[in-house]
């Protein structure tokens, strides 16, 4: 049967079946135009193309290290500045001790990143890295983002790619790709002025992808940019895979106002998230993986993302600081059954990952009473 796809979106549905590469201009009728579900059928086209029906998960531990920043970004709600009360830094034992709360969990990926502290010493970034390997060896870390980057190499006094070799010697297996925000000049003068810039970010990635460090991308949307900003963002990503085929996965962040600056914004939406997702998996035709963060955009967003162009919605998370209802509220996790549950749900086949997206066959979670966890079409673990 053939879809029924817009006149004003025919001509990009045709490059998308002959697998062209979308333009600039196209990336922006893609945003403007009202008929969402047009969208995210032709991203669903490329998504099975890609991954078939797989939906991709991940066990998987997020840790914040310290919640004082010294860059003051109006959209975050995580950061306190130095000499607030409520800053903390995590000690090297400190993480051993989270990491061992979770030591009946078979994760495989733990996910470090946090504020930017200017009193922490470089040696500090060395020996949380591994104090991790030291309790969980076999786990990938997935640790600190471009501007965290920038911050270790100004802390060592040593070139950004000598820093880079030395923690992935410690232990660091990939880098997340937060910090990018959005690729505006504008943005960054109104937001987050004291940051690092698109550039420097780009730098940094490009770094990563040379030492062998392969890197993720996000952008943060739903706040003070313009659908124009969106485009380039995701095109300059592109070109710079095209470039070191570095990246592994691209995340769409949705902007959650409360307890920052711009809390008279509106809250994010489904239809943001799902357009989102579905443009970027048009856009970004050289990315492996896209994935749908439900922390942020909800499992149920998430499971409908399956459809939209997402093949990923990321993991167990236990415990996430950086987007939350309240101050006190981090305990935001996900058991692999619901995730599994969730991803069948939706219609799509589970698959675990590593970080590297390589399938995994894990055990199974074990509850508080030693017995393991049973999750829908597994065979029951025997004695």
């Amino acid at each position: 049967m053939e879809p029924k796809i817009p006149g004003e979106l025919y001509d990009i549905y045709e490059k998308v079946i002959a697998s062209e590469r979308l333009s600039a201009e196209d990336g922006l009728r893609l945003y403007n135009t009202a008929n969402l579900n047009a969208v995210g059928y032709m991203a669903n086209i490329i998504r099975e193309r890609r991954c078939g029906n797989v939906a991709w998960y991940v066990r998987n531990q997020h840790i914040n290290y310290t919640n004082i920043c010294n860059k003051l970004c109006r959209f975050c709600s995580f950061y306190v500045p130095p000499k607030d009360s409520r800053g903390y830094v995590l000690s090297p034992e400190d993480i051993q001790e989270r990491v061992r709360q979770y030591l009946h969990i078979p994760i495989t990926e733990i996910h470090m990143v946090a504020g930017i502290n200017p009193k922490l010493p470089y040696s500090y970034y060395i020996d949380i890295v591994l104090a991790v390997k030291e309790i969980r060896p076999e786990v990938y870390v997935k640790a600190f983002t471009a501007i965290e980057w920038v911050q270790i190499a100004r802390a060592a006094k040593k070139p950004l790619r000598e820093v880079m070799l030395e923690l992935k010697a410690a232990g660091v297996s990939s880098i997340p790709g937060g910090g990018a925000e959005v690729f505006s000049d504008r943005v960054q003068a109104e937001m987050f002025w004291t940051k690092a810039d698109s550039d420097e970010w780009m730098r940094v990635a490009r770094t990563a992808h040379e030492v062998g460090l392969p890197t993720n991308a996000t952008m943060l949307y739903g706040h003070i940019e313009n659908p124009d900003e969106r485009v380039q963002h995701l095109v300059s990503l592109r070109e710079l895979q095209d470039e070191t085929r570095g990246f592994l996965a691209y995340i769409p962040l949705s902007f959650h106002p409360e307890r920052t600056e711009l809390e008279d914004l509106p809250a994010p939406t489904g239809e943001a998230d799902l357009r989102e997702i579905a443009v970027a998996r048009l856009m970004l035709d050289n990315f492996p993986h896209i994935k749908s963060f439900w922390i942020m955009n909800t499992i149920e967003i998430s499971q409908v993302a399956l459809w939209y162009g997402a093949d990923d919605i990321d993991g167990t998370i236990q415990e996430y600081e950086i987007t939350r209802r309240t101050y006190e509220e981090t305990r935001q996790v996900l058991t692999r059954k619901q995730l599994v549950e969730r991803i069948i749900e939706a219609g799509r086949e589970p698959a675990e990952r590593d970080n590297l997206y390589n399938e995994v066959r894990t055990g199974p979670d074990v509850a508080e009473n030693g017995e393991p966890v049973a999750v829908p079409g597994e065979l029951p673990v025997l004695p």
